[in-house]
């Protein structure tokens, strides 16, 4: 089955484009919350060169990886919310980027890194709690 490869309307085209890709407003407030705790990262890197995967944040010394997942195209459990227009074509693009998801966590953890997930939707100073105890736990080992 081939999937369409354009915007279903002018107005669908103009809120594509306007999406960001990095830098958003969770994004930020993510990386205040952890910057404020004292810990430093690299931001939109990919963790291993040869992946063609970006993670949100990067401690590379301690080999964490953290994204931040949109509820619409991660599926959110709980926000994500089903299109009303070109239906399939959308529920196949999120099932894509769960799936892409899914290998990112695999590789990186083959790999010696550990992943975290964070939802936008989740409270950015408590997602910055849960990164930096395990990015403290991680850098202890080492």
């Amino acid at each position: 089955m081939q999937r369409p490869t354009h915007a279903s309307s002018d107005g669908v085209r103009k809120s594509m484009q306007g999406n960001k890709s990095r830098d958003t407003k969770p994004e930020m407030a993510l990386r205040r919350a952890v910057h404020a705790l004292g810990l430093r990262y690299r931001v939109s890197t990919r963790p291993l060169p040869k992946i063609r995967r970006t993670a949100d944040l990067v401690f590379t010394k301690a080999k964490v990886a953290v994204f931040m997942d949109g509820c619409f195209w991660h599926g959110c459990p709980e926000h994500h919310t089903k299109s009303a227009t070109n239906a399939a074509y959308w529920a196949d693009k999120v099932q894509r980027n769960r799936d892409r998801d899914a290998e990112t966590d695999r590789l990186l953890g083959e790999a010696g890194w550990t992943v975290i997930r964070v939802w936008e939707h989740e409270d950015p100073t408590e997602a910055a709690e849960r990164i930096a105890y395990e990015v403290r736990l991680l850098r202890a080992q080492c």
